[in-house]
């Protein structure tokens, strides 16, 4: 009978024993599982907090160069129409020296003498608008003096031009604008660069607003 008893006793320290360590390794499989759980979950909002981070960006600067665009566009606008506006007031300026008869004439005169260097025809025709032509006859002798070597014509049909004259050879094949509109064709880059240069700051023709 002690036999029994003591075997029964044996029996349920051995279950208990085995109990204890099934607890034990359930609370650390427990335990592992809540830590790889809350690993993951930890990995899961960093992505989730990066993937945020990079769409915010993403959006701050695609409004950053929607802004720059935009004030790019009103900074070539504003450009443009001070170009325009000093454009036109040199057409005012040069209606102002017209009216100075003894420099014009001088101007005209000069304008002659450079195109007919740049024509190696003898013979020239000056074309002008019907005022100018009317003064260059008045001073014809004048402008033959002016240009040795070189036989002049005034042609009688007048072209539609504020200022200067148009030189053309004897073969109508080669012509000198020194028209007013040419001349400002010919330098228009050019005076474009000094109004530019002189009607706006250095940092507000090239600096960038937002990483300047």
């Amino acid at each position: 009978m002690n036999q029994v008893l003591e075997l029964e006793q044996a029996i349920l320290a051995r279950a208990q024993q085995l109990a204890s360590q099934y607890a034990e390794q359930a609370q650390r499989t427990r335990d592992s599982i809540l830590r790889e759980a809350a690993e993951r979950l930890r990995q899961r909002e960093q992505r989730e907090e990066t993937i945020a981070r990079a769409l915010a960006d993403r959006h701050y600067r695609q409004r950053v160069q929607a802004a720059e665009l935009k004030l790019q566009s009103h900074l070539d606008q504003v450009r443009w129409n001070l170009v325009r506006g000093v454009e036109a007031r040199l057409e005012d300026r040069m209606r102002a020296f017209i009216d100075d008869v003894d420099a014009y004439r001088d101007y005209l005169r000069g304008l002659i003498r450079r195109g007919a260097a740049e024509l190696e025809s003898p013979a020239l025709t000056l074309r002008a608008n019907r005022e100018d032509a009317g003064r260059l006859r008045a001073d014809w002798d004048q402008l033959q003096q002016a240009v040795p070597g070189k036989t002049l014509k005034l042609s009688d049909e007048p072209i539609e031009t504020l200022a200067g004259v148009l030189l053309v050879s004897d073969d109508g094949r080669i012509r000198v604008d020194n028209t007013f509109e040419g001349r400002r064709a010919r330098l228009r880059s050019q005076l474009q660069r000094v109004i530019l240069e002189r009607l706006l700051p250095a940092s507000l023709e090239s600096a960038n607003l937002f990483t300047g």
